[in-house]
């Protein structure tokens, strides 16, 4: 391939940093997935289950960052490893609730003493002050998705 580059960008790519910056993340929390069987999506699923309890599946979407066709390929599997139950809303049968099984429940607390230990390491490598700045910076960055 022939021809130059030009490069009229001034700012670096923020969404293939925020990108990276997740992999490196999940590279430390992955092999304990891993190890309990469970994806990326399964874990963002029962973190969700583990912090609010039975909630239904927009909930789960929209916490979980995926979409609903995936999420109820995600729900499938999971229900059938015996790690969620479905069921219909008492209040509104179109709405379907999820909650964590026993074993479910089980998976989200060996996981989250390993998990913490992970977000420990990170504050210690960080500082608890930047670890804090990063967070409130992506929070800030997170709201500008409802600005105008």
């Amino acid at each position: 391939m022939t021809g130059s580059a030009t490069n009229t960008f001034t700012h670096r790519n923020l969404p293939r940093l925020l990108l990276q910056a997740r992999e490196a993340v999940m590279a430390h929390f992955r092999p304990d997935l891993r190890d309990h069987g469970l994806t990326d999506q399964q874990w963002r699923v029962l973190r969700v289950l583990g912090e609010r309890g039975a909630v239904d599946t927009g909930t789960i979407a929209a916490d979980a960052y995926l979409l609903g066709p995936s999420l109820t390929g995600v729900l499938q599997r999971m229900e059938q490893s015996g790690l969620v139950r479905r069921s219909r809303d008492a209040q509104d049968a179109r709405r379907t609730v999820v909650q964590a099984t026993a074993k479910g429940r089980k998976m989200v607390e060996r996981l989250s003493t390993s998990i913490e230990a992970h977000y420990s390491a990170m504050e210690t490598s960080l500082g608890k002050t930047k670890l804090s700045q990063l967070y409130a910076l992506l929070d800030e960055v997170i709201s500008m998705e409802h600005q105008p």
